[in-house]
């Protein structure tokens, strides 16, 4: 079973809506989304802008991942354009670490392991220097470009927000464009890049490699 969560719901990204109206589009977008995969959506609630890593947003997310119980987590890039993304990812971290800890002051029951973590590429691919982000592992995802293709596009309120904001328009061409970037790297059409979270007491096996044999290819290896 596939999850999809969001800790906010877009509720600053609009200049065309407040910000009951955007969350409540975000989110039936984000679950319109998910079902393509048959998988379920979640959000955790918070504002955009003021993501804290407190005791709130570590609490909801913990239970989140209890609730679950994920194999495999993945998350926002540690470094990237945005704070609330950074911050997502540490909160994400301290999840997947504290979800097994009994004297947290949650209701759902402790899981027994650690989830595998990895982290997505940051935007573009850079950090807020400028600099390249290089990923440890590389995804094919050339066979499975339409689909992405079709879950982007139930973001559809996300299209004039960045037109307004970002200054960039057609955001689906853009990310296949990145794909295309990541994919000349491993020689294939269209691929994504990940780093695994290999800190103590996390699993360091890599069960991306293991579990899509066909389609992971690591750092400084190329298809032929």
């Amino acid at each position: 079973m596939i999850h999809i969560a969001t800790m906010t719901a877009g509720d600053k990204g609009s200049t065309e809506y407040n910000r009951e109206e955007i969350s409540r589009i975000r989110k039936s977008e984000a679950s319109d989304s998910a079902k393509l995969l048959d998988g379920s959506y979640h959000c955790l609630g918070f504002d955009d802008i003021y993501l804290y890593y407190n005791s709130e947003t570590i609490n909801k997310t913990t239970a989140l991942i209890r609730q679950v119980r994920p194999t495999i987590v993945f998350t926002a890039s540690p470094i990237d354009y945005m704070v609330d993304h950074e911050t997502t990812s540490r909160i994400v971290q301290t999840a997947c670490f504290s979800a097994g800890i009994k004297n947290m002051e949650l209701s759902e029951e402790p899981i027994d392991y650690i989830p595998y973590l990895y982290y997505s590429d940051p935007q573009e691919a850079i950090d807020i220097f400028g600099i390249n982000v290089e990923p440890f592992i590389y995804v094919d995802i050339t066979s499975t470009m339409d689909m992405k293709e079709k879950m982007l596009a139930c973001h559809k309120s996300q299209r004039n927000w960045l037109l307004a904001h970002h200054k960039m328009d057609e955001y689906i061409l853009s990310m296949k464009n990145f794909g295309i970037n990541r994919g000349n790297e491993i020689n294939t059409r269209y691929a994504e890049g990940y780093r695994q979270h290999l800190g103590h007491s996390f699993p360091h096996f890599n069960i991306l490699e293991e579990q899509l044999p066909d389609y992971v290819v690591l750092k400084n290896k190329k298809r032929k």
